[in-house]
């Protein structure tokens, strides 16, 4: 096939096809379950805590987005590098071990993040800064390891579309409950400043919780026990990453589909309470939106055996991108919205589902091409486009409300509403069609193929 002949140094469990057990799959799907308990709050809510209740205008909230997520992004490749290049890999495996300690360290930060002390307004805006980069560290220092692990459970291309529904549901899952619960529980509190911390402590707790029945369920079966033979450098990465053509149209392609998503999830808040004038709503609408969503992952395995990853991937897109256009042309009805709006989650929720078994395959392409495995750099480079997606979405949030000419706490113009609506409608849909586009022209990397390569690496290694 014209690859490298490398002699690897993976070791792997006979029998790296078998089924994956129920519990196990559930138990994988609980690490994203708990990711999201700490993620999701920073994309749903931190925006409208800068600008509602820390007093930082919607620019420098876009500034603080921006600069924090890009940070995090140049960070992620350190971080996957030295997770790749760990030594004596002990009998806990080589990515559990971070779910337990950098879980913990994650909740605490999360915390720290929605505090809003009584300082100047500069020296306000700098603590801001400085405890989403702090944060964004931390993420990363979990996430990447759990996105890597997947890879190294199973090499079979069904288990691992399996194991991406239950990781989508996780992920939903925990969208549901903090989307659903997080803003009545802060108006429980008199005052905002106490309640924000707070409820983000408690739900930061349950994402620790779920680490640990991740770490304790999970049993990682393609391992590399001595690290790549390369000397961990800038410009191996950067091979890494220009030698892996899939790699780099994923990263393309979640560009737009992560920023689309998460626009999505920040905007409903301020559509809810300026355009339907209730924020109230907000929790009744994404108990229906993001249970709806549900449907996506539980076909997600079905539709991945019948039209393969990429198709899979285009069908969601574009149900997706109809249900958004839809629903910014037609007038603001809080029944219709929402139909139309959880036909769009499910649409959305099925490419983002498919991703994680792309991001597999992917890692099994870079070694069968190159001879080395590097689940944590190949992860993370997928994780920078991530990161890159979350600055530009929460650049283009915040950017986009004082474009609009949105004012905290009254009552909106109309221009301001309509813009409010484009942003949570009209860029979503445009984002995914670009990215159908991507995907549909530029990635190669079939079942097919896959299968092929996974075929030739176990041969290779026996």
């Amino acid at each position: 096939m014209g690859a490298p002949t490398l002699n690897s140094t993976i070791s792997t469990v006979s029998g790296t096809s078998q089924r994956i057990q129920l519990k196990e799959k559930i138990s994988y799907g609980l690490g994203d379950f708990g990711n999201g308990f700490m993620f999701d709050l920073g994309q749903l809510y931190l925006l409208k805590f800068f600008t509602d209740v820390a007093g930082i205008s919607a620019a420098a909230a876009a500034g603080i987005f921006l600069v924090s997520k890009l940070f995090a992004a140049v960070c992620d490749p350190i971080v996957g590098s030295s997770i790749d290049y760990r030594k004596n890999i002990g009998k806990r495996g080589k990515f559990r071990p971070y779910l337990i300690y950098g879980s913990i360290v994650l909740a605490i930060l999360t915390v720290f993040t929605f505090i809003s002390p009584n300082l100047s307004p500069s020296a306000k805006l700098i603590y801001a800064y400085a405890s989403y980069m702090i944060w964004g560290i931390g993420y990363s220092f979990v996430n990447i390891p759990y996105g890597s692990l997947g890879a190294a459970i199973t090499q079979d291309t069904v288990e691992r579309a399996s194991l991406s529904s239950f990781r989508q549901a996780g992920s939903l899952g925990a969208l549901f409950v903090t989307s659903v619960v997080v803003m009545p529980l802060i108006l429980l509190f008199p005052n905002s400043h106490v309640g924000y911390p707070v409820v983000m402590g408690i739900m930061s707790l349950i994402g620790v919780i779920s680490f640990i029945f991740c770490y304790r369920g999970t049993t990682e079966r393609i391992i590399n026990q001595s690290g790549p033979k390369e000397k961990l450098s800038v410009g191996v990465v950067v091979k890494t990453f220009l030698g892996n053509k899939p790699l780099l149209v994923l990263v393309l392609m979640t560009i737009f589909t992560i920023s689309a998503y998460n626009i999505k999830s920040a905007m409903l808040v301020y559509f809810a309470e300026y355009n339907l004038g209730h924020v109230e709503l907000m929790a009744y609408m994404n108990f229906i939106i993001i249970g709806s969503s549900f449907f996506g992952v539980l076909f997600l395995p079905k539709l991945v055996k019948t039209f393969g990853k990429r198709n899979t991937a285009l069908l969601g897109m574009l149900v997706s991108v109809i249900a958004d256009t839809l629903n910014f042309l037609l007038p603001s009805n809080v029944v219709l919205f929402t139909i139309l709006a959880s036909v769009s989650f499910i649409g959305i929720s099925i490419p983002n589902g498919v991703t994680w078994a792309f991001v597999s395959d992917i890692i099994d392409f870079g070694e069968w091409k190159s001879g080395e495995r590097k689940e944590g750099t190949t992860y993370s480079l997928f994780n920078f486009s991530r990161k890159l997606a979350q600055s530009l979405s929460g650049f283009l949030s915040g950017i986009g409300l004082a474009l609009v000419g949105y004012q905290p706490n009254v009552a909106q113009t109309h221009g301001t509403l309509i813009g409010i609506k484009a942003l949570l409608c009209l860029y979503p849909a445009v984002a995914l069609a670009i990215a159908m586009l991507v995907i549909g022209l530029m990635y190669k990397l079939t079942d097919s193929k896959h299968e092929e390569i996974v075929q030739e690496l176990q041969a290779r290694n026996s």
